[in-house]
């Protein structure tokens, strides 16, 4: 399938809890992550058939990475955008995806803190 360069599936505001940390009190509770996912995906022959089995299937991405995300433990919020974008990218071919994983309240003075990477498939 030919990847037309500008279309995107967006996945935006997908809240997961789970372990995450490195200090000794974040190992024993489950904190919030919020993930934005932007996928290369040609919308083309989904748009002009309106045949669903030609999309981008964003309900399973959410429950794959949701059940992924709650079921392990991780130390860092870049360690967790890495396994997503290698996830998404193995199990639903997509060709590239840009993440954004954010830790609210990690730091007490600011809203937010975030690491966002892109990848491609290989």
């Amino acid at each position: 399938m030919n990847i037309n360069s500008n279309d995107r599936v967006l996945i935006e505001g997908l809240t997961v809890f789970t372990t995450i940390g490195v200090y000794d009190w974040e190992k024993n509770l489950k904190q919030k992550l919020i993930l934005d996912l932007e996928m290369a995906w040609n919308n083309q022959p989904a748009g002009k058939s309106d045949d669903v089995s030609l999309c981008l299937d964003y309900f399973l991405v959410s429950k794959s990475i949701t059940s992924f995300i709650e079921n392990h433990q991780f130390e860092l919020i870049e360690t967790v955008a890495e396994q997503v974008a290698e996830r998404v990218i193995n199990e639903f071919s997509v060709k590239w995806i840009n993440i954004k994983v954010s830790k609210p309240g990690a730091i007490a003075n600011a809203s937010n803190v975030a690491v966002v990477i892109q990848r491609s498939a290989k």
